[in-house]
């Protein structure tokens, strides 16, 4: 077996799709807090819903640079 080598430049998929599993499942784990109990999950909803807003918001503003 050869192993090819990485273009410059070229990132593993690992590394490419960890951010957007990282959201989804904070969205999952938000959604579902939500929807099942009040008080200390209605916060963990919050704070996980919240987290693939600050993500846009944090990456609009470093693309504008």
């Amino acid at each position: 077996m050869s192993v090819r080598p990485r273009r410059p430049g070229s990132q593993p998929l690992r590394r490419i799709f960890a951010a957007p599993l990282l959201l989804a499942l904070l969205s999952l784990i938000g959604l579902v807090s939500a929807l099942t109990g009040d008080g200390a999950r209605d916060a963990v909803s919050w704070i996980a819903l919240a987290a693939p807003i600050a993500a846009v918001g944090w990456a609009m503003l470093t693309r504008r640079s």
